[in-house]
Order: C-alpha cells, then sequence, then structure tokens
C-alpha cells in the first residue's frame, strides 16, 4: 500500500461519512483500492504498517536536521473567482471576496487569490490565518459609493477585529479610490443624508472619509509586496496590534487631505523595512491614543519617504507614548515640514529613541522634538533619551512640496525659515538628547522686513498643536533650544548659504549644554546664551577668534569649560 492509497483511502471515507459509522456495502468495498481491512471505513482510524511508519519517522527526522531547507507545506488556495467574483473592475465583488475569506477561515487558513482583473468591493474583513494574495496582475479597488463601508475604530476597505496570524501579499495594488470616494461623501453631506459632519475647515471628517487597511486588537500581522494607494483618510492604521512586519510597501496617498503613509497606533514589535512613501500627510507615524499603551520595541529601517507633512513623525496623538524606538536608514525627499519630528504633547512618555543615518534634501526642517501639553486634562508626559546621530539634512528657501498634488497648507504668518528646535516646557524640559556627526544647510537669507523676534517674546504655546512653526518667528537660523537639560551637541555643522541676520543658535532655560566639535558657517555667527546653566563649549572650528558666544543680559551662566581659539 503506498501513501497515495493511504491518503485516498481517506479522502472517500471521508466523502462517504455517512457509511462510516458501519460497514460498508460490498460494491463500494470494491470500488476501493486494495488496503489492510482496518480502513477508517469501518472505525474512522488508520492504521498504519510499520514500514511506512518508519519511513514517515524517517522523513520528519530529514525535515528537522540542520541544513536542510524544510519543505514548505501547502495552503489551501481559494480564487475568489470561484465564489463569483467577475474581477472586470465595475461588478462589486464584496460577496465573493468575504466568502473566500470566510471560506478559508472555516477550513483553519489558506491562501485568498485575486489574478489577472480589477475586483471593486466594499469593507470585507480579514480573519486569523487568511492570507490575502493579490497578484501583480490584480487590483482591489475600494469602491466609490460610501455606504459600501463598514466601521470598527475607522471605516475601512479592509478591516481586521481581534485576529492573528494575517497577511497581505502578492505583488499587486490596493487602490482606495480616494478622490472619487470623497466626491461622493462630500456629494451624499451636501444632500442631506447622515453619513457624517463637516470639519471646521469646511472638508469632510477623517472620521466619515474610509481608509485602506485597518487592523485592530490583531497579532501576527504581515503586509509585503503590495501597492497601497489614494485613501480618502489615512492610508493604513494598525491599532494595538503586536508582532507586526511591513516590508516592501510601496505607497502613493496624495488624493486628498490627511492622507498618512503609515500609521503605527500602540503597537509592540514592529518591524518596517524597505518601504517607498509618498505621502500628502505624514509619511511614518506612530500614534498612541487615549486609553493606549503606547507603541513599544519599533524598528524603521530603510526606507524612502516623501510628505506634505513630517517624513517621521510621533505623535500627534500620545498619550500612552513610545519606547525603544529604533530608526536607521531613512532616505526623505520634497518634504514640507520636518525629516524628524518627536512629540509628546498628551501625558505620554517617549524615551530610549534612536534615530540615525538619515539623508534629507529639499526638507522644510531637520529636526522638531517638542514637550507640550495639549491634552491639559492629563499630566505633562516626558521626552528623554533620545540620540539622533549621522544625520544630514538640506533645507530650501522656498516650498519643497510645491507642485505635488496635495501640498501641505502654507505657514500664514510672516516668518524667515524655521531652525531646527528642541522645546519642553517650564519647569518639564526635554532631558538626556544627544545629537552626535549632524549636519544641517540652510539657504540664509532672512530679513528682518519679513519678520523678527526678541528671545523673549517667544511664546510658549503649551497647548497649541505641535509642528516646527507654532511658535512664529524664531531669533535663530540654526537651532533653537528651551527648557532643555542635559543636552550635548557633538561634531554638530551648521552653514548658511548666504548672510543670515539672525543668531545661529539660541540657548534659553537650559540646563548641562556639551558642544563638542561644533563647526557653525559663516564663522562670525552668534550663538545667544539666556538663562543657561552648566556649559561645556570644547569648539575647535567653530572658535574662530571671529566667533562671538553672546550673553544676554542678567543671563546666570556657570562657565564650566569655554574655550576659544586666541
Amino acid at each position: 500500500m503506498t501513501l497515495a492509497h493511504l491518503f485516498l483511502g481517506r479522502a472517500r471515507c471521508s466523502a462517504r461519512a455517512v457509511h462510516c459509522q458501519t460497514k460498508p456495502a460490498r460494491a463500494e468495498r470494491r470500488a476501493l483500492p486494495s488496503y489492510p481491512r482496518q480502513s477508517c471505513c469501518y472505525n474512522m482510524q488508520t492504521v498504519i504498517p510499520m514500514h511506512l511508519l518508519l519511513a514517515l519517522i524517517l522523513c520528519a527526522a530529514v525535515k528537522a536536521s540542520p541544513g536542510v531547507e524544510p519543505v514548505a507545506s501547502s495552503r489551501r488556495m481559494f480564487d475568489v473567482r470561484g465564489f463569483g467574483a467577475r474581477g472586470d473592475g465595475r461588478t462589486k465583488d464584496t460577496i465573493a471576496l468575504q466568502s473566500a475569506i470566510d471560506a478559508a477561515a472555516k477550513m483553519g487558513g489558506g491562501v485568498v487569490i485575486l489574478t489577472n482583473g480589477d475586483f471593486l468591493s466594499g469593507s470585507v474583513w480579514l480573519k486569523s490565518h487568511v492570507e490575502l494574495r493579490i497578484a501583480p496582475d490584480a487590483r482591489l479597488l475600494g469602491s466609490t459609493s460610501r455606504p459600501d463601508y463598514q466601521r470598527n475604530r475607522w471605516y475601512a476597505l479592509l478591516l481586521a477585529e481581534g485576529q492573528q496570524d494575517i497577511s497581505i501579499t502578492g505583488g499587486g495594488t490596493i487602490d482606495g479610490q480616494g478622490s472619487e470616494l470623497v466626491k461622493d461623501v462630500i456629494r451624499r453631506m451636501n444632500a442631506g443624508e447622515n453619513i457624517g459632519h463637516h470639519h471646521a475647515s469646511g472638508r469632510p471628517d477623517e472620521n466619515d472619509r474610509p481608509q485602506v487597511i485597518e487592523f485592530r486588537n490583531c497579532a501576527g500581522v504581515k503586509v509585503s509586496d503590495i501597492f497601497l494607494r489614494d485613501s480618502s483618510c489615512w492610508l493604513e492604521d494598525y491599532i494595538n496590534c503586536e508582532d507586526v512586519s511591513l516590508e516592501d510597501i510601496k505607497v502613493q496617498n496624495t488624493a486628498y487631505w490627511n492622507n498618512d503613509g503609515m500609521d503605527i497606533t500602540d503597537c509592540r514589535r514592529v518591524s518596517i523595512a524597505r518601504c517607498d512613501i509618498n505621502s500628502a500627510d505624514d509619511g511614518i507615524c506612530l500614534k498612541s491614543e487615549r486609553g493606549g499603551k503606547g507603541c513599544y520595541d519599533v524598528n524603521i529601517a530603510d526606507c524612502r519617504v516623501r510628505s506634505s507633512a513630517s517624513a517621521l513623525k510621533f505623535g500627534t496623538a500620545s498619550f500612552g507614548g513610545f519606547r525603544k524606538i529604533r530608526v536607521k536608514n531613512l532616505t526623505v525627499y520634497d518634504t514640507f515640514r520636518s525629516a524628524i519630528a518627536l512629540e509628546s504633547v498628551d501625558g505620554g512618555v517617549l524615551e530610549d529613541v534612536l534615530v540615525e543615518h538619515v539623508r534629507a534634501t529639499n526638507t522644510g526642517n531637520a529636526i522638531f522634538l517638542r514637550l507640550g501639553h495639549r491634552a491639559t486634562n492629563a499630566p505633562v508626559g516626558r521626552l528623554s533619551n533620545v540620540v539622533i546621530r549621522d544625520v544630514k539634512v538640506e533645507v530650501p528657501a522656498g516650498k519643497p512640496d510645491a507642485g505635488y498634488e496635495t501640498e501641505g497648507p502654507p505657514v500664514k504668518a510672516p516668518h524667515n525659515v524655521f531652525p531646527a528646535s528642541i522645546v519642553g516646557l517650564p519647569g518639564f524640559p526635554v532631558a538626556n538628547v544627544t545629537l552626535d556627526d549632524v549636519e544641517i544647510i540652510y539657504p540664509g537669507g532672512a530679513s528682518r522686513q519679513s519678520a523678527e523676534v526678541a528671545v523673549e517674546k517667544v511664546p510658549e504655546h503649551a497647548e497649541k498643536y505641535p509642528e516646527f512653526s507654532m511658535f512664529g518667528e524664531l531669533p535663530a537660523w540654526g537651532f533653537y533650544l528651551r527648557h532643555v537639560e542635559n543636552i550635548r551637541f557633538n561634531n554638530v555643522r551648521m552653514s548658511t548659504k548666504t548672510p543670515d541676520f539672525r543668531a545661529a543658535m539660541v540657548v534659553d532655560d537650559v540646563n548641562r549644554l556639551d558642544l563638542d566639535n561644533m563647526t557653525i558657517k559663516p564663522v562670525d555667527s552668534t550663538i545667544i546664551l539666556h538663562v543657561v546653566n552648566n556649559l561645556a563649549f570644547n569648539g575647535k572650528s567653530c572658535s574662530n577668534a571671529a566667533s562671538k558666544v553672546q550673553l544676554s543680559e542678567n543671563c546666570p551662566v556657570n562657565l564650566l569649560r569655554l574655550k576659544t581659539k586666541e
């Protein structure tokens, strides 16, 4: 008896389950291959001969041996066309797609396949142990009719709640058709349908515009080798999930406002790698909602980001906070706001963060760290233990995202080019920050006619939405530090292409500042110290005799080390 005969016998007996309770009829027994008398058709059990049992044990031993590549186990395939999908881009295949997913889940898992077509769909729910595989010649198209969407935390095309081992793969495309979907939302709202409400800006609120992906309370999430595009709001949001892998994803999300590239909300053990993101809002954004546990153990590597907001951002929602975050090898370009924006304004703790190996060109702001108090009913949070190293940013004079489909909103108040800034609150400093091997190239050319502000006149704006332009005009062109404790600059280089009347650096209410091997060009630039204690200034390149350290009136400065070249 061969293994083929054995499994064929089991399959046939399963097919005749109604007869397996008793001995089969003589005619049926003759129709089957010759087996031992202990067939499952007698007692639902198969006795495997000793030589087959030994063979199976041997195979298992070989499979587990080091250096032997295990044979991939076959997974059941569920082609959506077999469940009635048309794939013509016009017929809604929602029911067929959900039926295929349900069938796979019922069988314990499998692969739901979309090939060779455009599959139009409203909301579907992914389930445990199911892979949605969209082939390179296939597209999953989001319906452009708002009533076709269901809601979990948000409305979305692909939803999951409390599932395990779910994935989206295949090399194909998921297109939310956001522009047309937003038009449908606006049309229905204007017609008086109870479908949402308008934002203060006049556009539909983000809660009423469907996303492409929303997975919530899931474990073992994998999204890879897929092209995600054009949501009517955020593109993909993973909420309170564990063991999330987002790799080799291409993102084009520029159809409308709030078009983030990817959002990680209160997740643990996340890997984001080799993603290429073009977004009208924040590119890679970590969030922590009210009551959330925060983001923990997140690794981001080898990604390329363009954004009409910030490329890498923690916040704005920051209730639970962000811990043990590692970011490396980011390429940023044509980005309106910050290359790196780390924010805690809702009471959360932001700590143990490393960002390294970042190259940003044509980007409006290099670095923005902010501890604020937007959630006034919560205690002030904490922002500490941050290392930023090996970063180079080129800041332009004009609008970096000019000409893109959905540009970032211009700053209304008159201003010159904004510096990098690290700002806490009185009594609540940003603490323990190291900037190592950082170079920022500015355009210069600031004009007093455009804007000018004294150090003492910069507002606190504790409750204001955090972004690099939140304080309005600033008195520095390179770095602005306020309410900071224990900050170290090592091998930081700042330069302007044309003269700038402002100070290169303003340091206000800072305790323990170490400037080591700092280079500032032009060399006659000024550093303004205002309420600074414990300063270490070990400059080499910036210690040219023409360089100045300007002390504001009544500045209580304790100079531990101040060395300048004679």
